[in-house]
């Protein structure tokens, strides 16, 4: 009996510990990740779109919001990195996508907008895109597209802003 006394305020602290633990775990690795996906709109009008590395499908542009930057300086760099296209200028907001299940490696929130580009359409991430591509918004891919881009385009194609 001496000796479970003992034990006791151990087993207490150590499940106090774990129940801290648990928490900052799940305030860290339990909260949707933000993201952002560019439709990129080249001066003639054409979309860019990529073909992904890891599913073999048409996408849009994008990627998740890095510690310390914004949405604007996130889609400059993801732009950039997988497309080689510079961003001129950020048109408008297409719309904000964040079901649980929109994006099949992690629960994340993505910001959506068009963009107007410039610039040579170069790979420049070759782990993540294997081809780009620019189309007329009359002649887009019609496989099924990465996560919910298709949704996202449609959505943009409709003139919509999106909240979903």
């Amino acid at each position: 009996m001496k000796i479970l006394d003992f034990f006791t305020p151990v087993i207490k602290s150590t499940r106090s510990l774990w129940h801290v633990g648990q928490t900052v775990l799940g305030i860290i690795f339990r909260h949707p990740i933000t993201g952002t996906s560019i439709i990129p709109i080249l001066p003639d009008g054409r979309i860019v779109l990529i073909r992904r590395s890891d599913d073999g499908c048409w996408s849009l542009p994008g990627g998740m919001v890095d510690w310390g930057e914004d949405i604007p300086n996130a889609v400059k760099r993801e732009l950039m990195e997988e497309t080689g296209l510079e961003l001129v200028k950020i048109r408008r907001l297409v719309g904000v996508y964040s079901a649980p299940d929109r994006d099949p490696r992690i629960h994340s929130i993505c910001v959506v907008v068009e963009a107007e580009v410039q610039g040579i359409m170069q790979v420049k991430d070759t782990l993540e895109v294997l081809e780009i591509q620019a189309f007329p918004s009359t002649s887009l891919p019609q496989p099924q597209m990465s996560h919910d881009h298709s949704r996202q385009l449609q959505d943009y194609l409709n003139g919509l802003t999106t909240l979903a």
